[in-house]
């Protein structure tokens, strides 16, 4: 079929803006609405509301924003996908009929499973699944189709194979499709959400709108936003969110591996931004799996540190709370966010951060957050906590392996409850390394510099994946480009963040972006849920580069590239 399939998304996670559903059905044109859901923490989520009860499993939240805009969609013919399914897409996909019911509607729903594994020792394992699946169901009629874990971008693959009728050799057109898919996944993140230059937006990053992706036979798109809404498209903020939690070249999915080094953005006109010439090659034979246990429990108490004396503070507190509960499992983080001879006491503190993982619920309960507690009268001078004393919580461990995807049994479940499997892909790709990372690119440009922050000449995203943190840095314009590729080499970035001096850093240039990609191994321990850090999921990390202040080239000016240079 030819013409240009209008895919657009109202979730980026579970706990997104609720109205966004119905701002992208009153917006303007759709074909295809799809709602992201799926993330590593909210796997295990899931995962602990389905130990209280079977029948759960699945975003709740998104059954609350369908039953206002259900009946819209059916009206307009737009055709609804979402892996809000999680652990238990049959039952949201039933919840669903029966939501139909009450409200008077006759909607066809399907769903896709397959994706669960069993793993007797895990709380959740679930393979991602590829888009057949999804296309499968939208061939058979459906109205609305609800998936466990499949890849993100699969929300907008499936429906463009339905459309353009691929098959599994279409291997540019997947590519492109899961491009289109991969920037439209975070929601808001590609339109103006997020990002580096928010105070150049027209609206400076207030409400920005969900974003469309309009995708053609060939697999090129088109991304953009309703009218009116807030935010921008601009060839970087396309870039941004291409940069995001992403490793290598090589972006391996279960239906085609997309290299990520043939992307090219072109702007488009107003909020529109062209994405065309990307390559795909044949998938791997294996499937990603994400695997998540019950580590145990936690629990954390904060002590302000005023004023004089600050380490022999901390170091008082440590010596005290470990004699009271013990060494294991304990960490203190001391964060100097004092400042000499400041006129009030929140500028004058710095904070202690006390946290406990422990596999007993009561040691790291209150016996924990009690002892810490007790030594208000009994510390340091100005002895305060920012808490009461509270409980114990349970955390979760992500951990990721690999399955055949001939072990794996994908079903496309169609409206009228005909099960049709969906067959891996005949041609697969050889488990080969990917490119090699590098540690510099070439010899930095010499010239005059001049001190200031290097986010003036650059912008910069970072996530997570799993124990890993991924940072993506792009330069404004050509020249700056030159300097940045031979510049920030991993030796530099050690440097500037120092926390990355001790992980093994694989680097990656992405010439045709402008842009350095940086996967930083073992950063975030044991992943999201576990994690201690501050930043637990690395999403700062990005701007913590930004305003690093460093010897910039003196004849690079800071702003936004000039129109020629917009096109990448």
């Amino acid at each position: 079929m030819t013409g240009v399939l209008r895919v657009g998304n109202a979730s980026g996670f579970y706990g997104d803006r609720s109205t966004a559903w119905r701002e992208m059905l009153d917006g303007g044109e759709l074909d295809v609405l799809t709602g992201d859901y799926l993330a590593e923490l909210t796997m295990l989520i899931l995962g602990r509301d389905r130990l209280r009860d079977p029948d759960l499993g699945y975003a709740r939240t998104f059954l609350r924003q369908l039953e206002g805009c259900l009946g819209t969609a059916l009206d307009r013919g737009v055709r609804i996908v979402t892996n809000a399914g999680g652990l238990n897409p049959a039952g949201l996909a039933a919840a669903i009929g029966v939501l139909a019911d009450r409200l008077g509607l006759t909607v066809r729903v399907a769903h896709v499973e397959g994706d669960a594994l069993a793993r007797p020792d895990a709380l959740t394992a679930n393979a991602y699944l590829g888009a057949f699946g999804i296309a499968a169901c939208l061939d058979a009629g459906a109205d609305v189709v609800v998936t466990g874990r499949v890849t993100d971008a699969s929300l907008a693959v499936g429906p463009a194979i339905a459309r353009f009728g691929w098959g599994r050799d279409d291997l540019d057109a997947l590519a492109g499709a899961t491009v289109a898919g991969h920037l439209i996944e975070c929601g808001a993140q590609v339109t103006g959400g997020n990002f580096s230059f928010f105070t150049e937006l027209p609206d400076g990053g207030h409400r920005p709108g969900f974003p469309i992706a309009e995708i053609h036979p060939d697999g090129s798109s088109v991304l953009t936003k309703h009218p009116g809404t807030g935010g921008a498209v601009t060839v970087e903020t396309v870039t941004a969110q291409l940069l995001y939690e992403v490793g290598g070249p090589d972006y391996l999915g279960p239906d085609v591996v997309t290299r990520l080094d043939t992307v090219r953005l072109h702007p488009d006109g107003p909020d529109r931004v062209r994405v065309d010439g990307v390559r795909g090659t044949p998938p791997p034979a294996i499937l990603k799996v994400g695997v998540n246990n019950l580590g145990g429990f936690r629990n954390a108490m904060t002590f302000v540190l005023c004023g004089l004396d600050i380490p022999a503070k901390a170091a008082l507190v440590r010596g005290q709370v470990e004699a009271a509960v013990g060494t294991d499992g304990l960490e203190f983080t001391l964060a100097r966010t004092d400042h000499v001879d400041a006129v009030d006491t929140e500028t004058a503190s710095a904070l202690l951060h006390v946290h406990l993982r422990d596999g007993d619920r009561a040691r790291a309960g209150r016996a924990f957050s009690a002892a810490a507690v007790e030594l208000a009268l009994a510390s340091y001078p100005g002895c305060t906590l920012t808490t009461l004393p509270g409980d114990a919580t349970p955390y979760g461990v992500f951990t990721a392996d690999a399955v055949p995807q001939a072990d794996v049994p994908h079903v496309a479940v169609l409206p009228d409850g005909t099960r049709l499997p969906v067959p891996p892909p005949r041609t697969v790709a050889p488990a080969v390394a990917g490119p090699t990372p590098g540690t510099a690119g070439p010899t930095p440009v010499a010239g005059p510099t001049r001190r200031g922050p290097l986010g003036e000449l650059v912008g910069a995203r970072s996530g997570d994946k799993g124990g890993d943190a991924n940072l993506g840095v792009w330069a404004r314009t050509d020249a700056t480009w030159e300097w940045l590729r031979g510049w920030l080499t991993v030796d530099r970035l050690a440097e500037l963040l120092p926390e990355t001096a001790a992980s093994t850093v694989e680097r990656y240039e992405l010439p045709n972006l402008r842009a350095v990609n940086f996967v930083i191994r073992g950063l975030l321990g044991p992943g999201v849920a576990a994690s201690t850090r501050f930043d637990p999921q690395a999403k700062a990390l990005g701007e913590l580069l930004r305003s690093r202040i460093v010897d910039l080239p003196a004849a690079r000016t800071p702003g936004p590239p000039a129109a020629g240079e917009a096109d990448r």
